[in-house]
């Protein structure tokens, strides 16, 4: 299934985030009018999809090695 306007909005945000920095939660409120907890579980999914990878391969490949890296160090604290 292709990206929905949406999902290229998350990827395009995401993508210039790194370049802005400041404070990310206000950004996704008044940007993106979602709140951060579902702007994470959406982007969550999204970098998952074969779609967002073929649309930006760069950029969700790090998303998703950020996104290891994250739970691996938890199941290490947990452990």
């Amino acid at each position: 299934m292709p990206l929905s306007d949406r999902d290229r909005a998350l990827l395009a945000f995401e993508a210039r985030w790194r370049v802005h920095g400041g404070a990310k939660e206000e950004a996704i409120r008044s940007e993106l009018e979602m709140a951060p907890a579902r702007y994470y579980q959406l982007l969550g999914r999204l970098i998952d999809s074969g779609d967002a990878l073929a649309a930006d391969p760069l950029l969700v490949g790090r998303l998703r090695r950020m996104r290891d890296a994250r739970d691996a160090a938890r199941s290490r604290i947990a452990g």
